[in-house]
């Protein structure tokens, strides 16, 4: 391991705004807030909004500057990612704002029912080879809705037109009501809210190279058992990402 990340590594553990808590120390103690975001750390009871998978954290933080009335927990598994969204909040001095490093799966163990407004999936892995991996299918909407308040609103923003077709049917399949479908953001000029408008490390890269970027927001009813959509007459993405020394250019809200 370098020793930049090692250094980032030493620095988040030493942030307030940043929770790590190995699986063993869950299952044995549990997560301290368990039930209590609102006034054991926020110390308001605004909203509690969370990003799934939230990288370098932009799109937390950028949500946090906009929105100083509701709360933004960013999640992600890697700490060396988080490092970046994390040093940002401080030096904006937002007090909305925290970090969580863990898996996904494990989201019930620091969050009790209903405690989550709204959740937030931007650019992850469309993992068109594993269905279970996918932030947006069945097994994770499932865990998704142990945490999301009833009617929860879950937003997508992806460049993959995989996931984005999947999503969709998967929506549509089950009836879920849909509150925005925008099949290519920056060509509606209409649509392109100042929400929207933040972007991540991974869509300059998107943008640069020319693809476009899609958005589906969907609400979340609690009882309903959801079905998987077919899946073998999506056409498969044709590209790839970019290597961790790519530069991207004309990055807004992206933190360095």
């Amino acid at each position: 391991m370098g020793k930049n990340k090692l250094k980032k590594f030493a620095e988040i553990e030493q942030m307030d705004h940043v929770f790590q808590f190995p699986f063993a120390r869950l299952e044995s103690e549990g997560f301290p807030l368990k039930g209590n975001w609102h006034m054991g750390f926020f110390n308001n009871n605004n909203p509690i909004v969370i990003e799934i998978g939230c990288g370098r954290g932009e799109y937390t933080v950028g949500l946090a500057r906009r929105f100083p009335d509701r709360n933004f927990i960013g999640i992600d598994i890697k700490g060396a990612r988080i490092h970046a969204g994390a040093k940002q909040a401080l030096i904006d001095g937002l007090k909305n704002v925290a970090f969580l490093r863990t898996n996904v799966e494990l989201l019930p163990f620091f969050f009790s029912s209903g405690e989550v407004e709204e959740i937030w999936i931007t650019f992850p892995d469309p993992q068109m080879k594993k269905p279970r991996r996918r932030l947006t299918s069945t097994m994770f909407l499932d865990t998704y809705r142990k945490v999301l308040r009833p009617d929860g609103i879950i937003n997508l923003k992806t460049d993959s037109p995989f996931l984005y077709t999947y999503t969709e049917r998967l929506v549509r399949l089950n009836r879920l009501p849909v509150v925005a479908n925008i099949s290519d953001i920056y060509h509606t000029p209409e649509a392109l809210t100042d929400i929207l408008r933040i972007r991540t490390h991974y869509e300059s890269q998107w943008l640069d190279r020319g693809l476009t970027i899609k958005y589906l927001a969907f609400s979340l009813p609690q009882y309903l058992d959801l079905t998987e959509p077919e899946e073998d007459d999506i056409p498969l993405d044709t590209y790839r990402s970019y290597g961790r020394n790519y530069n991207t250019r004309n990055q807004n809200d992206t933190i360095s």
